[in-house]
């Protein structure tokens, strides 16, 4: 019954959307793994994107719950997206949503 109810919870998804000053992305990629590294109970991966030829990026951190998410906030979470933010052009949008759907592709796709 409890592998049930985990299913019928929801995950969520921390998105920060912006664009870094010109030629500070990969300073700020390197920073963004840091940070990701640091993360433990509740966190579900996490995606960073970059727009093609842009230093205008979408990051993507999956989380079991919100609680959790907040729970891995710390000094040294602190200090690196302290430093992650001085590379902003202007602040990120920051958003939570609820995960309501996956897809995954089929086994046969996915070992090719």
């Amino acid at each position: 019954m409890t592998e049930f109810l985990d299913f019928l919870k929801h995950k969520y998804a921390y998105v920060a959307i912006g664009e870094f000053q010109p030629g500070k992305f990969d300073e700020a990629k390197q920073l963004y793994e840091k940070v990701v590294a640091t993360y433990g109970q509740g966190f579900g991966g996490s995606y960073l994107l970059q727009e093609p030829g842009t230093d205008k990026s979408i990051a993507i951190i999956f989380w079991s719950s919100v609680e959790e998410m907040g729970t891995n906030k710390n000094d040294v979470h602190e200090a690196i997206v302290k430093e992650i933010s001085h590379l902003l052009v202007e602040p990120a949008t920051t958003s939570i949503y609820e995960v309501c759907s996956t897809f995954d592709p089929p086994a046969s796709q996915s070992e090719a």
